[in-house]
Parts: C-alpha cells; sequence; structure tokens
C-alpha cells in the first residue's frame, strides 16, 4: 500500500471518529442532564476524550507519514505508539473523572434518583453508533496497520459495552434500583483503565521492539530462503518503526561465490522479504560463507 493510499484511508478513519464523537457527546451531555443519570453524563465525558484522543491520533498519524531525513534515518513511525501513550493518558484522566463524580453522590451523600427513560433510548443509539465507528475505524487501522488508529479503535470499543451497561443500569433504576445508575459509572472506568493498560502494553512493546509473531519471522525466512543461493537463514531480527518493521538478517551461502554474486544474492533476498512482507520496508542481508567447522556468523 503506498502512502497516499494510506494516508487517505487513515484520515478518512479519524475524522468518521471525530464527527461521530461529537454528536454523541452532545447528545448523552444533554440527555444526561435531562434524564439524572450520573452514567450517560460520565459517558459524555467519556466520549468528549474520545474527540480528544482521535485528533491526537491524527496529529501522531500524519507526523509518522513524513519521509526518512538526516535527523531520522528510519523515518517518523515510531510517532504512532507514542501517540498511543498520549491516548492511555487521556483514558486515565477520564476514569479518575468518573470515579470522582460517583464519590460525591455516593459516599457524600448526594441524591439517587432513578434516570428516565430517554437515558436507555439514549444508551441504545450509543451501542449502535459505536459499534458501527469501531467496527470501521478497526478495520481500517489493521488494513493500514496503523498502531495510532487501532489504539483509537480500542478506546472507542469501551464505548460499545459502557453503552450496553448504562441501558442496564437504567433500566434498573427504573424497577427500584436507582444504586445501580452510579454502579454502572463504576464499570464504565473499570473498563476505560482495563483499556488504557491493553493500549499502554501494545504499544510500549511495539516502542521497545519486543519479538513479533512467529509467523512473521516464519514469512521472512521463507521469502529468503526462495531466492537462489542462500542456503540458510538466521539471526532474524526486527526493528519495529510505528506501522512498519526494518529487518535484520544473515544469509548463508556457498563459499566460493565471488563478491558480485554474494551482493546479487544480498539484494534479491531483501527485495524478496519486502514484496512479500507487507509490514516490512526495508532490509539489512548479511552474507555468511557456509564453511564447515568454522564460524564466520555469529549472534552478538
Amino acid at each position: 500500500m503506498n502512502i497516499e493510499e494510506r494516508k487517505k484511508l487513515g484520515r478518512r478513519a479519524v475524522l468518521i471518529a471525530i464527527f461521530g464523537n461529537v454528536g454523541l457527546t452532545i447528545f448523552n451531555f444533554v440527555v444526561g442532564i435531562l434524564s439524572g443519570s450520573t452514567a450517560l453524563i460520565a459517558e459524555a465525558a467519556h466520549t468528549f476524550s474520545d474527540i480528544l484522543t482521535s485528533i491526537i491520533t491524527f496529529i501522531g498519524f500524519r507526523i509518522s507519514l513524513k519521509p526518512p531525513d538526516k535527523l531520522h534515518p528510519y523515518g517518523h513511525g515510531r510517532a504512532e505508539p507514542l501517540v498511543g501513550l498520549v491516548i492511555v493518558v487521556f483514558l486515565g484522566i477520564i476514569a479518575f473523572e468518573i470515579l470522582s463524580e460517583v464519590y460525591k453522590k455516593v459516599l457524600l451523600g448526594g441524591p439517587i434518583t432513578p434516570p428516565e427513560t430517554i437515558a436507555a433510548v439514549m444508551a441504545l443509539v450509543g451501542v449502535f453508533v459505536n459499534f458501527v465507528m469501531t467496527t470501521y475505524i478497526m478495520k481500517t487501522g489493521k488494513k493500514i496497520n496503523s498502531p495510532a488508529i487501532i489504539a483509537d479503535a480500542q478506546h472507542q470499543k469501551v464505548d460499545i459495552f459502557s453503552s450496553a451497561a448504562i441501558f442496564v443500569g437504567v433500566i434498573g433504576a427504573q424497577l427500584g434500583f436507582p444504586i445501580l445508575d452510579p454502579i454502572v459509572a463504576i464499570f464504565i472506568a473499570i473498563m476505560v483503565l482495563k483499556t488504557a493498560f491493553d493500549v499502554g502494553r501494545e504499544n510500549i512493546n511495539n516502542i521497545l521492539g519486543t519479538v513479533p509473531s512467529k509467523e512473521i519471522l516464519d514469512n521472512i525466512q521463507k521469502s529468503a530462503l526462495y531466492i537462489n543461493g542462500a542456503l540458510g537463514v538466521h539471526n532474524v531480527r526486527i526493528n519495529y518503526l510505528g506501522p512498519y518493521a526494518s529487518v535484520e538478517l544473515h544469509v548463508t551461502v556457498t563459499e566460493d561465490l565471488s563478491l558480485k554474486e554474494a551482493h546479487e544474492i544480498a539484494h534479491n533476498v531483501e527485495k524478496k522479504v519486502i514484496e512479500d512482507v507487507e509490514i516490512v520496508s526495508m532490509v539489512t542481508v548479511h552474507i555468511c560463507p557456509d564453511v564447515e567447522d568454522e564460524v564466520y556468523c555469529v549472534d552478538k
């Protein structure tokens, strides 16, 4: 996928997230005030955070598309997982605000009244809208392999379950259990914190270069061994660069090859791996002679 197509798809996903959450924030807040639903007001705060994080996601996404330069020879791809960590901070703040509101209402003796039925209707609308947005954003994020947009989709996904929980809480309150509304707000806060943990762990692993799935390693080795003259592949390392990755690997060849022949094999391996493994954008190949009882390539 070329940069322009990736930019177009990413921009569309982020804009859908922004405008969709603007509408949900306004309606959740207004209906929450009118109906007296603490959980729905908490959800309005959460969807407002979705707007901010989507804007930050878009900024990080645009930065990641900048080409390599003298100061950043590997490009700017790591801007995306860094943005993912910013989203974690926002999630933590929102969870704190939700729990603070519940504390004021329950432990400090604030009034607890059953929300109006309109809150349940708004919750169902929230379930539907968030499901549609999350599905589209996640699908796009995976298609263009964007850590930032995938993190934003994970953030958005929380709203599906929180809206469903609000619906249950409102109905329960209407049946004589008003305490369910603030309990649902606590449940939302816990889900927000769980999402923050998952998003944070995934993006930290991306930045630290955690070993990828065995499938990617197998695909790299298979592509390299497809080239005539490549007898073996070892010491495969992957360095994530946000949406893309660079690969370093050692290829074993017969010891009697000329420098030109060995260079051609290395060049063909590099080209083949980039063609076959979509996440890989650059490859460094080390050539090792296949000499019995002597070690020319070691993993340092």
